[in-house]
């Protein structure tokens, strides 16, 4: 009696078991990951990326990710365009772009946003100019890269400092580390510069011609990702910024706390340790309705659209902390 019971009663856990796994193994798995490729520009904007991955809050957050260099704008979008990046820093311009037919990519957050005290572009003029006056950038090449905010940039604060369209001329070099040694070399007259870049040209006896902190409502760059990411990975994408909010709060608590980490991702030149004041950074936010129908509406101004792209195609604050 008691053996009978004993062998029922293994054979009971033995079926619960067999049961139990199952229904693991056929339990909906999610597919979400939480890993991330993150294209990174040689600019201020990247920092809290590096603080983040530096202080160990991606990790935090459960959420790893891989920081990838790009040297410029087109090839960020490269990597992008063929899925070797998750996510980017870029602007809306470049968003609208992509996104002319359907969505590929959506900005969910700033990166950086110019104020009143502090710049994110300028437009410098060589030594060799002699050009200390925006009147004096009327018909001279301007460098600068094609497609992105910086073109944007220069026609709109041009613009507002009288300009008319045939006194603008710019030329395209993508590439920061190129303009930087044109305009070294008088070989370009002028050229359209991020921070901290725009100070070392400064330093080494360019002229800062116009700042974008003159007209900082035009002037800012934001954190973007494949919309298939997104979709795929929506948690993901929200601990990813998670971690940004928490970097970007330790840098405006304590800027020069981070100027090393500036030095040591190759962002700040070593000729401007000390001298170079670490900016703050924007809190969670993207760019409104307002400002993304004027970089619409120059995009239609200089051909580069026929059709109209809505705003939501492109932002979404959905992910937010």
């Amino acid at each position: 009696m008691n053996t009978n019971f004993r062998f029922h009663k293994k054979n009971v856990i033995l079926v619960l078991m067999t049961l139990i796994l199952f229904l693991s193994a056929c339990a909906p798995k999610s597919s979400e990951i939480n890993a991330i490729k993150f294209a990174v520009l040689p600019i201020i904007d990247s920092l809290p990326m590096y603080v983040a991955q530096q202080e160990g809050l991606f990790e935090a957050h459960n959420v790893q990710v891989e920081l990838i260099a790009v040297a410029s704008g087109p090839e960020r979008d490269q990597l992008l365009a063929s899925k070797q990046t998750d996510g980017v820093i870029n602007e809306v311009l470049t968003t609208i772009m992509n996104n002319r037919e359907s969505s590929n990519i959506q900005i969910v957050r700033f990166a950086r946003a110019a104020t009143s005290d502090t710049a994110l572009f300028s437009i410098l003029a060589s030594q060799q100019s002699g050009i200390t006056t925006v009147d004096g950038l009327k018909g001279q090449k301007i460098g600068i890269s094609e497609g992105t905010v910086i073109a944007y940039l220069t026609d709109r604060m041009l613009q507002m400092e009288g300009f008319q369209p045939d006194e603008i001329v710019t030329v395209a070099v993508p590439k920061i580390p190129d303009r930087m040694t044109l305009l070294g070399s008088g070989e370009l007259t002028a050229a359209t510069m991020p921070e901290p870049v725009s100070s070392l040209l400064a330093l080494q006896g360019a002229t800062v011609v116009i700042a974008d902190s003159k007209y900082p409502e035009f002037s800012y760059s934001a954190i973007a990702f494949r919309t298939d990411f997104i979709q795929q990975n929506p948690e993901t994408v929200r601990s990813f910024l998670a971690a940004i909010e928490e970097a970007v709060q330790k840098i405006n608590a304590d800027p020069a706390k981070y100027e090393t980490t500036l030095v040591e991702n190759q962002i700040l030149p070593k000729p401007l340790v000390g001298k170079f004041e670490v900016p703050q950074f924007v809190t969670a936010g993207v760019p409104t309705e307002t400002q993304y129908q004027d970089v619409l509406d120059w995009a239609h101004e200089k051909g580069m659209l026929t059709e109209d792209v809505p705003y939501e195609r492109c932002i979404t604050a959905e992910y937010l902390p």
